[in-house]
């Protein structure tokens, strides 16, 4: 072991008389010395301190050593430092030098130090030194160090906390601050450091600077909140001693439990799909559920629209492995199932890690899985997202629309992802498997030995792999336990695929079904890398193991899901040898196989020394205590059995291969395996090696207490070891490890610097700068360690290759970290962290090793030879490494382990209550290794060997240790409350009480009966608790304690609440008692109960030894004080917090939605307010029904509460009834868990702006007269004003009023509580109209600003747009400033010094005040500056906020807050989410809490109502009536209701007993319903106060279903400062679309602001200004009436005021604008998923003022009637598709189709032109194509059925296309496609002016090109192109085509109609065709006369001659003889 010594031993020439303290570091690792006290010239400091180092000394690495003056109260003072070059000590080995220190200036002072520095490296080549100079010889156990004893003796151990005896041969991970002791270990940002845990004397406690400066607060008495802080026990951390480990909290397994999800798919569009006039529809499968779009006809890019949702319950992993498939099909109907075009393969994990689980508007590419060698086949537009219980999907605003059309650009595809994937190759290769166990009974085994005489192996094993949607089998082997495959299987997939995990499963055929016997999965992502410098995904040769059920076989298997892959496998189950291999295809090479098909190959055989050299490994486990075992097991004998695969596993274990010879242990060669079989008969091994000792001797339980046992080991540890065979790949094991370290370290750094944060202490950024600091260290560290055994046996590719990517990480990491720690800041420590948190999952990522080595360790318990509970220990944790960072966390320490039950059994209640806690000793390693195994074990020991060794075998490992040092104890466990507890009874309390286990001992709390938050203030005292070990080591390293809380029950056993660990503060008896130290503090412990939190407890335990006196020498306990609790101790008095008096107001305001108790309504409810025991009630409500509000608004009562705000105990409201004869019954109950909120600070007068001045903590202030406001509204928005004497004009500019009004919103918008909002899909189409804002700039102005064409919507679709703007500028802002801020941090890296710990004051407030302010004014400029965007239609806004108005408004609890009323036990699901149901009421009201007595300034001010306390100006709580007018815009993304993934949705309102149903205007067949509706109701407050907004699905028959619903509490909007009744408009408008709502004019709404505020004003001057208390604003004054005549008004300038409302000192507050609120809808029975969101808003107006006008007119804008007239001219250049019967040449018979896109039963054809030899076609022929249009939405709106049993019209929206296509007409085959184009009517190119210009280049670039809209143009006339594709998927030019456009409206139709075709009227003239176009068989004379004579005119005279000549000739010679006879007889 290489290691570096340093004895310190004087530092001489000190000036003065004090403490000294030196700190020494090497490699960034420092140690402290013990305190020299009162030293005046020489500190003798004599102290060794030692690094154990993994690799060699480098002669320029540097030793420093510093010396402080220690203080205990101050921080400790720099006396210098002395530093040093370690080059000589690296070449000689040894050095003795003095040499002066340097102080901070760098100059040379006196002062000097003296040191021993020795180093010894491995192989010894320096030096010539031996062990025995610094070590005793290893055999004399109890040996000290002859160095170390000084320091021993002096009761001092040097800082490493190496312990006396063995250690310095043992490896102790010294890799540690020493700065973490156990007490960082129990708790998070702990105040006490335990240093002072390294001491062993009376010594004061060495501690950081900071923790001294706290402490030297607390020294000075003043308690501030820094000196209690969560002891959050997830963190039972880092410990001094090294001797043992943390324990882990969370008991519940968290995977294997089903959860909800929803996948929501919306099919928008298809493009560019491969083929010719298609009908395609699309498919979407999850899993095996399908579902279809509808089909769409003859076209290439089909519009679809299409909603999809799926619901899942399965378990995560289950989910996230299932492929989403889209594919295209074309023709499909109901005989027959289409064409595949091509698919899209993704599994859902891919989804759910994208940014919102979401892809929105993406582009899938769809390949051809049967033709890997085409190309692209298309794209499909999508969205898709994934909802898991509790996200919140948010639909993304996209900037602007003209992005989505560029494909490429959008591709649905991850970050990083490149668009073009590859074909690849996916080779897995299965070699073979060992350690299967049976998978059959062995009762048909025997049978059949009986009868063939042969022994079979009872398992047939195959395996089956999975990806991408696929599965592969290799063969199956009959009866083989090591079945042999060699095959492997291929799959073809995309590279890199978009499904993250393969799935690997050994399965056992059978013939009835097939079950599994373990599986394995391979995330592809820890199997290659990505990076520049990355590695395709590659794996092995290398073994899995797999772990699943217990491997006994039994017919059902109740864990069988465990081998599935489903939860923690409890059991070893095989292991299998495996590799992965990718390879790219090269697809155009010819030879390839172009399907996808998985395929199966054998491969050849690997040798043996592929996967490492096996070796022998030892392992060793000692059982040092068994507790808590579970009574239900407590009456049989108990054994422990330890397994490592199937080594050690006795009953279940090997099962031998029925082969001749005897069973090979894995992979050892034949001669060694016969030993080891021989090995118990004779030792015949040379090392006379062992035997297995697997399980402890059984053994009887003792009783502990009720529900627990423990087995009485006392001084007697049994033992057990195993020795197995594995292939040495432990490098994997250690870079993982030093990984793990490196992460822990980091993770407990950043939980404190969060703790920090939380608690609101000082300096968390000085934390977080050490923890990179740290990082930085440990990432280098990695570097230097990681490069070793490089080329040790069994390295596969991927270890190479992880191995170079690891350290690139790690130096990348490291580098940063060091970046980022000189950027820490105060104010961005948060963000920084947020980085320090990446860095935490990169690592956790990285750490995980993909290729296993050794299996798991597992612990099972035995009863009856049955396995009853089981813990799973990874071998990497207990690994044993001679490098200290290499070693497992756990390897050679004491762990907690705690039993748990397998599977199923260890989920809910039965999984939370402990099996059994362990005390266990392990320890892994190799055989030759293991001279150390014991060193880590607590010393005192004596080692008991196994019996029949023979006496020379001293060597063998002990069965048992005895220990002969014990030490006895005294625990004090101080229980003083818990809080927040987890709600057991079906009253919704608890009767809790606490049971504290230690070691063997228990004790209970007494039980406080109904109650959430109990104080027991309770001592409870476990005496004579015995401890086995020495008592320094068990000072250093005390047992943990357990506390348990239970639920008392009256009958049957106590419920388990929850449970949660701690470390007591230790004394030893020659310690003093007093501080710092003791007496302990009380904290804060986190209850867990499974993994969920259930509470906190506040305690504190101390373990004090007993010495020789006895119990005398203790420090004294009081008795019991109370004569009524009996013999209970209470807390002693420096434990318990300090009290002072405090007053707490209660405002009881009323009582809501009270349900019934026990059947009965409750009538006369009161509410019980109790405190500390301390309590008030209110008056009684005397009829519920009538009047649920107090008669008594205020009470108060006073209470001794703890100074220190954290220990506040909870405030509990109780409701109760009562009924007849004095019964009172519970009706329910609420906890105020934190009163901080509620804490009343006196309004700082010399507070710059009044309106921040008087606050409650966080956020709500309670002003004398009742002015407040919540944190996030945006009135606290930094823009602070100063109050100088004189008046303060706010500026406006002097623009006219409603460009003004614009900046304003601005203005507000850039500040911090900025509204964000997120488009929904319908909204962004909506914004389609602006989408070329260029180009259609003009024309728009036209349309739009003419004042009688302005609605409401334009209004709505405006707010929108800017919205957008504001969000866009936001973002530029921000990353404006984030640079300016890089560049700050640049300037100044200086961090603060310790000096300025006393500055904290008001300085540093005011300054990040005034930054906060300039960084939001600067933000507001670059806003500005961005809106110098082109000049848009003046159109009056609204805000439209993307979430509830509540949200924005802190749920308007400004003064009066909601506490749900809860009863009933709580729900165990993970996020309590079922606390809903268990809400029986709310109470209305509030609290002031405020420490007496209170200063009289408040008291006296005028108008002061002492009654009410400090509510005052509160209005009063009389019953008022309210005329409630509630707006629905519409509903966006509604969940499906109807099977045809539809829904029929319409509006429900209900409001107390009335409901209003809008029934009969159900929207059909729509999930984005555009509702425009208002409704009035009328209701009296306070008993209608809850609106509930449902969506309900119509349904012709059978009941509606609910969608969801929303509720909203009208009550607190009405009484609310913010005025929530009617929004403030923009503007002031008397008439039009922006007409003013409120009855109240502006200059009402303002005179009543100021007089209730009770502030000066309002008072109009000249010129357009008014003042309101000492400010003054401007504003226009003019108005114009309906008839345009000008008039004088002041309620512009008024309403100039309201909209800056918060600028109003003291009573200033933002004032709800004109808005529309966005509202998620829920359903009862989905909890916590939405179903789709509600736009709408809200105005009330109370009925004893004006009535309101008529509400404005929201109804959707209807649309346009046009006319599309389309007259096709000509066709030219029409590819020739026929051949000529008779002449062969070629010819087309040419058509036009035309239709416009979603009627295409409307197409309209033109006649043929027949035979057209050129491709030219003369038609004059027109189309007409009516459709009504939505000008807003740029959507043509089609209302058709959808099918024949439709019961009504479905409204579509669908962009506006033209397509039109030519076709050569045939008359007895179907007619042939030649090519088509389509238009978009509002963005296509403008036509040709010839058919020359016209060619493809016009679609080609379609996006280059300028295009026009039909819209705007009216008429065009032009060339275009048609166009197909042909065999290649090119496009090519199959026609041109001159159309002419021309739009009208309905009304120009109707006064121009024209005739379809060429009729009548404005009938269009014949074509003036040529003669050859007609039909040949309805005219063959023409044909002849066309076809034949014109080409063939000569031949054919030639051939009549010619027959005529023939004819001639043959009647001559016909004739001829006889009339030669004629002649020559001379007739």
């Amino acid at each position: 072991m290489m290691a570096l010594m340093v004895h310190l031993r004087t530092v001489a020439h000190l000036r003065g008389k004090g403490d000294r303290i030196a700190k020494v570091t090497f490699r960034g690792l420092s140690f402290y010395s013990r305190v020299a006290e009162n030293c005046e010239e020489v500190a003798h400091f004599n102290e060794t301190f030692r690094w154990p180092i993994a690799s060699r000394l480098d002669g320029n690495e540097m030793l420093e050593i510093q010396v402080y003056n220690y203080s205990k109260v101050f921080s400790n003072r720099l006396v210098g430092t002395f530093c040093m070059v370690l080059q000589k000590v690296a070449e000689e080995g040894h050095l003795q030098l003095t040499d002066t220190l340097i102080d901070d200036n760098n100059t040379s002072i006196k002062t000097s130090v003296t040191i021993e520095i020795r180093y010894q490296p491995m192989d010894g080549t320096v030096g010539v030194w031996s062990d025995g100079e610094f070590l005793d010889v290893p055999d004399d156990r109890d040996g000290m160090f002859a160095f170390e004893t000084d320091s021993l003796l002096s009761g001092q151990s040097h800082g490493s906390g190496t312990s006396p005896g063995r250690s310095l041969q043992g490896s102790i991970p010294t890799f540690r601050k020493a700065g973490k002791g156990v007490f960082s270990a129990m708790k998070l940002g702990k105040i006490k450091s335990s240093k002072d845990d390294h001491k062993k004397g009376d010594e004061p406690a060495v501690l950081d600077m900071e923790d001294l400066d706290r402490k030297a607060m607390r020294l000075a008495g003043s308690l501030d909140p820094d000196t209690i802080s969560l002891a959050s026990v997830t963190a039972v951390t880092t410990n001094v001693s090294n001797k043992r480990s943390k324990p882990d909290i969370k008991m519940e397994p968290s995977s294997g439990r089903p959860v909800d999800y929803q996948i929501s798919i919306t099919v928008i569009e298809a493009r560019q799909l491969i083929g010719l006039n298609m009908d395609p529809v699309v498919c979407v499968e999850i899993g095996d559920d399908k579902k279809y779009t509808s089909m769409k006809e003859s076209t290439n890019c089909p519009y679809y629209n299409e909603y999809f949702v799926f619901d899942f319950h399965v378990p995560p992993d289950v989910m996230f492995d299932k492929i989403i498939k889209l594919s295209v099909i074309h023709s499909k109907n109901l005989l027959r199932s289409g064409t595949l075009v091509g698919t899209f393969k993704m599994d859902v994990g891919t989804v759910y890690s994208q940014p919102e689980h979401q892809f929105y508007h993406k582009w899938a590419i769809l390949s051809d899985p049967d033709d890997i060698t085409a190309g692209c086949k298309g794209y499909v537009k999508c969205d898709i997202a994934v909802v898991g219980k509790g996200d919140n999907i948010k639909t993304p605003h996209k900037a602007n629309e003209t992005d989505e059309d560029d494909i490429e650009g959008n591709l649905l595809l991850p970050e990083g992802i490149p668009a073009e994937r590859q074909w690849a190759r996916f080779y897995v290769k299965i070699y073979r498997a060992e350690g299967l166990p049976k998978m059959n009974t062995s009762i048909m085994a025997n049978v059949k030995k009986a009868f063939i005489g042969e022994n079979r192996d009872l398992v047939d094993p195959y395996v089956q792999v999975q990806f991408a949607g696929q599965k592969g089998k290799t063969s199956v082997q009959k009866s083989s336990y090591e079945p042999i495959w060699n095959e492997q299987v291929i799959f073809t997939e995309l590279f890199p695929p978009l499904c993250k995990r393969l799935k690997v499963q050994i399965r056992d055929s059978d013939k009835v079904n097939d079950v599994a016997i373990g599986t394995h999965f391979i995330d592809l992502r820890k199997i290659s890398n990505d990076g520049d410098k990355g590695f395709l995904p590659t794996l092995g040769p290398a073994w899995v193991n797999m772990y699943g059920s217990t491997r006994q076989y039994t017919l059902m298997d109740e864990h069988q899901d465990l081998n599935d892959g489903l939860g923690e496998g409890v059991s070893f189950r095989a292991r299998l040898l495996l590799s992965i291999a990718v390879e790219i295809l090269d697809t155009t090479s010819p030879e390839i196989i172009s399907s996808t098909e998985v395929q199966m190959e054998t491969v050849s055989n690997i040798s043996e020394s592929a996967t490492g050299k096996i070796e022998e490994f030892f392992l060793f486990g000692s059982f040092l205590e068994a507790t808590m075992i579970d009574r239900k097991i407590g009456d049989k004998a108990i054994s422990f059995e330890i397994t490592i695969g199937n080594y050690g596993n006795q009953i279940d274990g090997v099962s031998k291969p029925s082969s001749g010879k005897k069973r090979k242990k894995d992979g050892e060669n034949e001669e060694e395996s016969e030993l080891i079989q021989n090995s118990s008969e004779d030792e015949a091994d040379e090392d006379v090696d062992l035997v297995s000792v697997s399980s402890t001797p059984h053994m009887k339980p003792v009783i502990t207490d009720r529900n627990y046992f423990h087995l009485p080991y006392f001084e007697k540890k049994p033992c057990v070891y195993i020795k197995s065979w594995w292939q040495d790949q432990r490098r994997r094991l250690y870079n993982s490890n030093m990984m793990d370290k490196i992460a822990d370290k980091l993770e407990e750094g950043l939980n404190d610097v969060q703790e920090v944060i939380k608690t609101e202490k000082a300096f968390p950024e000085r934390r977080l700068r050490g923890v990179l600091e740290e990082l930085s260290v440990g990432c280098s560290r990695f570097v230097t360690l990681a490069n070793k055994d490089v080329n040790q046996a069994g390295r596969t590719k991927l270890d190479r290759e992880r191995l170079k990517s690891c350290m690139r990480e790690m130096d990348s990491m490291g580098q940063q970290a060091k970046q980022i720690r000189t950027q820490v800041k105060k104010n961005t420590v948060r963000e920084k962290l947020k980085l320090a948190q990446n860095f935490l999952q990169k690592l956790r990522f990285l750490a995980d090793e993909p290729q296993h080595s050794i299996p798991d360790v597992f612990i099972w318990m035995m009863s009856n030879n049955k396995r009853i509970a089981y813990s799973r220990i990874p071998s990497k944790d207990i690994l044993y490494s001679i490098v200290d960072e290499e070693t497992g966390k756990d390897c050679g320490k004491v762990k907690t382990v705690f039993l748990k039950l397998p599977g199923k059994k260890g989920f809910g209640p039965a999984g939370w209550t402990v099996q059994a806690k362990l005390e266990l000793y392990l320890w892994l390693g190799l055989n030759k290794q293991r001279k150390d195994f014991l060193s880590g074990l607590p010393n005192g020991f004596e080692e008991i060997k196994a019996a029949k060794m023979g006496p020379g075998l001293h060597s063998g490992p002990p069965v048992s240790l005895v220990y002969n040092m014990k030490q006895v104890f005294q625990l004090r466990a101080h229980m003083y409350q818990a809080r927040s507890l987890f709600a057991a009874d079906s009253s919704g309390l608890s009767d809790p009480f606490a049971r504290v286990f230690f070691s063997t001992h228990s004790q209970v709390t007494e039980v406080l009966s109904e109650t959430l938050c109990p104080t027991w203030d309770q001592l409870l005292v476990f005496d004579d608790v015995e401890l086995f070990g020495e008592a320094s080591e068990l000072r250093d390293d005390p047992p943990i304690i357990v506390v348990e809380i239970y639920d008392q029950d009256t009958v049957g056993k106590a419920e388990f609440i929850g449970r949660t660990f701690a470390k007591p503060t230790i004394k030893m008896c020659d310690e003093h008692y007093g501080p710092p130290r003791f007496p302990p503090q009380l904290e804060y412990y986190q209850i867990y109960r499974g993994n969920c939190t259930a509470g906190e407890l506040l305690a504190a335990f101390e373990l004090l030894q007993i010495g020789q006196g006895g119990r005398a020498d203790l420090p004294p306990l009081e008795g019991p004080t109370d004569s009524e609790r009996g013999p209970i101790l209470p807390v002693p008095l420096g434990i318990r917090p300090v009290l002072s008096r405090y007053r707490i107001e209660v405002l009881f305001w009323g009582l809501r939605d009270l349900k019934r108790i026990n059947l009965a309504q409750v009538d006369r409810p009161r509410v019980d307010i109790e405190c500390a025991g301390r309590g008030v009630q209110s008056a009684l409500i005397q009829n519920y029904k009538k009047n649920p509000n107090f008669s008594t608004l205020v009470k108060w009562f006073e209470v001794d509460l703890p100074e220190n705000e954290l220990l506040h105990p909870p405030l509990n409201i109780r409701v109760v009834d009562c009924r007849a004869f004095g019964r009172y019954i519970l009706v329910g109950s609420h906890a105020v868990t934190t009163l901080r909120r509620f804490i009343y600070s006196a309004p700082d007068k010399t507070s710059n702006n009044w309106a921040t001045a008087a606050k409650l903590m966080n956020g709500y202030m309670v002003l004398t007269n009742g002015g407040s406001q919540p944190r996030s509204s945006p009135s606290l928005s930094s823009r602070t004003f100063s109050r100088p004497a004189g008046d303060i004009i706010v500026n406006m500019d002097a623009e006219p009023p409603v460009r003004k009004m614009d900046t304003v919103v601005k203005l507000d918008t850039m500040s911090d509580a900025v509204v964000k909002v997120d488009m929904t899909e319908e909204e962004s189409d909506k914004e389609k109209k602006k989408k070329k804002k260029k180009k259609k700039g003009g024309v728009e102005e036209e349309d739009e600003t003419d004042e009688s064409v302005l609605d409401w919507w334009s209004k709505y679709f405006a707010s929108i747009e800017t919205l957008k703007e504001t969000l866009k500028a936001q973002e530029a802002a921000q990353a404006e400033a984030e640079e300016r801020e890089d560049l700050e941090i640049a300037a100044e890296t200086a961090d603060i010094k310790p000096d300025d710990l006393l500055l904290k004051g008001s300085k540093t407030k005011e300054k990040s005040k005034e930054k906060k302010s300039s960084k939001d004014k600067k933000k507001s400029q670059a806003a500005d500056g961005i809106e110098k965007r082109p000049v848009k239609a003046k159109v009056d806004e609204l805000v439209v906020y993307n979430k509830e108005l509540e949200s924005e408004y802190g749920d308007f609890e400004d003064w009066l807050h909601t506490f749900n009323l809860y009863r009933g036990k709580a729900g165990d699901d993970d996020e309590h989410a079922l606390d809903d149901d268990r809400i029986v009421g709310r109470f209305k009201g509030s609290l002031c809490m405020y420490k007496l007595p209170l200063s009289e300034e408040i008291t006296r001010e005028a108008g002061f109502d002492p009654n009410m306390g400090m509510f005052q100006s509160i209005p009063h709580n009389d019953p008022i009536n309210v005329l409630v007018r509630v707006y629905v815009v519409r509903a966006t993304d509604l969940h499906p209701a109807d099977i045809n993934g539809k829904a029929d949705p319409y509006v429900v309102i209900k409001l107390g007993k009335s409901e209003v149903k809008d029934k009969e205007n159900y929207i059909s067949k729509q999930l984005n319903p555009v509702f425009g509706k208002s409704f009035d109701i009328e209701a009296t407050f306070p008993m209608e106060s809850m609106l509930t907004v449902s969506v309900y699905d119509w349904d012709l028959v059978g009941t509606d279903d609910l969608i969801g619903e929303t509720k909203i509490d009208l009550e607190n909007r009405f009484y609310s400062k913010y005025r929530a009744t009617c929004g403030i408009s923009s503007n002031y408008s008397v008439h039009g679309y922006n007409v003013w709502r409120d009855p109240m004019k502006p200059s009402q709404v303002l005179a009543k602001l100021c007089k209730d505020g009770k502030i000066d004003g309002p008072h109009y001057g000249p010129g357009g200004k008014v003042k309101v208390a000492n400010r003054i604003f401007t504003g226009p004054t003019e108005i114009e009436d309906e008839n345009g005549l000008k008039k004088q008004t002041e309620e512009h300038l008024a309403l100039t005021v309201l909209n800056h409302w918060e600028e109003i000192p003291r009573v200033g507050c933002k004032l709800v604008p004109e808005h529309v609120e966005t509202r998620p809808l829920l359903n009862p029975d989905k909890p916590g998923i939405e179903q789709g969101r509600i736009e709408m808003w809200v105005d009330m107006f109370p009925m004893d003022m004006p009535a309101p006008g008529p509400a404005i007119d929201i109804s959707p804008r209807k649309p346009k009637r046009y006319e599309l007239r389309v007259i096709i001219w000509n066709t030219d250049e029409v590819i020739l598709e026929d051949d000529d019967y008779f002449t062969g040449e070629k010819s087309s018979d040419i058509f036009v189709r035309g239709w416009l896109k979603g009627q295409q039963e409307d197409k309209q054809d033109t006649d043929v032109h027949y035979h057209s030899l050129t491709g030219e076609g003369n038609f004059n022929w027109r189309f007409v194509f009516p459709f009504d249009y939505l000008m807003a939405e740029e959507k043509i709106v089609i209302s058709k059925k959808e099918s024949m049993f439709s019961w009504d019209e479905t409204e579509y929206k669908i962009p506006p296309r033209l397509t039109m296509q030519v076709w050569d007409a045939d008359h007895f085959s179907a007619d042939d496609f030649l090519g088509a184009i389509e238009l978009d009517l509002n963005r296509f190119p403008r036509g040709a002016k010839t058919a020359k210009q016209c060619s493809l280049d016009m679609i080609r670039n379609e996006q280059e090109l300028p295009t026009i809209s039909i819209f705007k143009q009216k008429r065009v006339k032009g060339w275009w192109p048609f166009v197909a594709r042909d065999e290649n998927d090119e496009m090519e030019l199959t026609g041109k085509v001159e159309a002419e456009l021309h739009l009208v409206t309905a009304e120009e139709a109707e006064k121009s109609p024209v005739g379809l075709g060429r009729n009548e009227p404005d009938p269009l003239e014949k074509p003036n065709r040529p003669d050859t176009t007609f039909l040949w068989f309805l005219s063959p004379l023409k044909a002849i006369r066309y076809l034949v004579c014109n080409r063939y005119k000569w031949l054919i005279i030639k051939i009549v001659l010619a027959l005529l000549l023939l004819i001639m000739l043959g009647l001559f010679l016909y004739s001829m003889p006889g009339y030669l006879v004629k002649k020559l007889l001379g007739a």
